[in-house]
């Protein structure tokens, strides 16, 4: 392997989009998790897919590992380059390129951001529901198969991708899917490189399925005076069919870190937080009879929020609440990690996890996409303190063979990276080392994104 030779041959190709200064690496070796700062060799900003192309070919070559960057909001060690090498940042790829309003679909660049997407498609009445929090790449949401708290009716990433143009370990390019809504025609390479997390290729273009937007949207917050009645309320609902657009859990320990945070005055028990779309009477309709649920089950103050600035301020509250949550403990870093189990088995899951924590002395607010199932804790740790971070480790830990014991998986939407690699083998038997040939056949020098995803020994 030779880095310095790949990067001189890059500083050819794209000249002054070819950095190493220090400000650069340290942005690109820093990331939203507890790992340690790693820096890569150099960061190359292409700006079209033959570049992309021509980047991975010079890199293959020299056997020179490339790890795609979005925005960097991952959380498991993703876009580090813990083996050295090429960072590619897709920052200067957003362009949308294509709206098909009558198909509703859209072909954007990797670099596009959700937020920037749906302002670009405010005029023509549809917008792309998948909402992580974070203002994320569409790449790297892509290729983390990325959800969030509008899984529970429009699908994670799996379900919003149509098609994908990829950038293969030799730098060959290859067009996967197409914007027919159904294909019967070969394997499904999409279905692949979604989530294959840049082990497998680089994604320089996506086709998505977009949503019309509704005609009518409403939202409410409610509170309950155990985590089972409110995981009780969820379950009910999502067995009555009740289609609900969002339904979200805080734990009590959350709302006091937002309340902390906002001066919202909300009561520090767990809350439920929920929308609807659909029509003005179907809406109507529905949060009646989720709030007959929320009575039968015990919970209190259903306070209604239709206008559309009532909205944004309670879903504020919860992409806030980590933020919120990190503030509590000045001086301390946050181990996060998610679990998912079907969703009989969510109650027992997340009353285990807080006596966990509850016996570990960490703090670890809990919150999550209860209506699949999904939820994340936030261990908050001294990151000078070697204890903290294995008792967190241990928590996380517990958190993953528990998942595996209740029949779920090891992470819902945070993906595997670094952090989750040593469960693949638990999670899939004998189809983890199918996943290892698939890798070795696509990238037989493992330069892409190395050391993540399967096992590459």
């Amino acid at each position: 392997m030779s880095v310095q030779t790949a990067i001189a041959a890059l500083e050819t190709v794209l000249g002054d989009r070819l950095s190493r200064s220090k400000s650069d690496l340290a942005l690109h070796g820093q990331n939203e998790a507890h790992f340690d700062v790693v820096l890569p060799d150099a960061v190359a900003y292409p700006e079209t897919t033959q570049e992309v192309s021509e980047i991975v070919r010079i890199c293959a070559k020299h056997v020179c590992p490339v790890v795609a960057w979005g925005t960097g909001t991952s959380l498991e060690g993703h876009a580090l380059a813990i083996r050295g090498g090429i960072t590619v940042d897709m920052t200067h790829m957003n362009k949308v390129l294509e709206v098909n309003t009558a198909d509703m679909d859209v072909r954007i660049q990797p670099g596009v951001t959700r937020h920037a997407l749906n302002e670009d498609l405010r005029a023509t009445g549809l917008f792309f529901p998948v909402d992580p929090g974070a203002d994320a790449s569409l790449g790297g949401m892509a290729a983390t198969r990325a959800s969030g708290t509008t899984a529970v009716r429009y699908g994670t990433m799996r379900d919003n991708v149509l098609g994908l143009e990829v950038v293969l370990a030799d730098g060959r390019i290859i067009r996967t899917g197409t914007r027919a809504r159904k294909s019967s025609a070969g394997y499904d390479l999409t279905g692949l490189f979604v989530g294959s997390e840049g082990t497998l290729g680089l994604i320089t273009e996506l086709t998505l399925r977009l949503q019309g937007q509704p005609q009518a949207i409403g939202a409410a917050v409610c509170a309950f005076e155990t985590v089972d009645n409110a995981v009780d309320a969820v379950i009910a609902t999502i067995q009555l069919g009740i289609p609900m657009a969002r339904i979200e859990l805080l734990d009590a320990a959350s709302v006091a870190a937002v309340n902390a945070h906002g001066d919202l005055g909300l009561p520090e028990w767990p809350h439920l937080l929920v929308e609807f779309h659909g029509s003005d009477a179907g809406v109507a309709e529905d949060a009646e009879t989720f709030k007959e649920v929320v009575a039968e089950h015990g919970g209190q103050g259903f306070d209604w929020a239709a206008k559309a600035e009532d909205r944004n301020k309670l879903w504020r509250v919860r992409h806030d609440a980590y933020y919120a949550i990190t503030k509590t403990r000045p001086g301390h870093t946050a181990l996060v990690t998610d679990m998912c189990v079907p969703i009989s088995q969510l109650a027992t899951a997340i009353k285990e996890t807080q006596a966990d924590i509850a016996q570990s002395g960490l703090d670890g607010p809990i919150l999550g996409h209860v209506g699949d199932g999904n939820f994340h804790a936030i261990l908050m740790i001294d990151p000078n303190s070697a204890s903290d971070l294995d008792a967190a480790k241990d928590l996380s830990h517990r958190m993953a063979e528990r998942a595996l014991a209740l029949g779920g998986t090891v992470t819902g939407e945070h993906g595997v990276g670094m952090g989750k690699l040593g469960y693949m083998e638990a999670e899939h038997g004998a189809a983890w080392p199918v996943m290892g040939s698939i890798k070795r056949a696509l990238d037989p020098d493992s330069i892409m994104n190395p050391g993540k995803m399967v096992d590459q020994n």
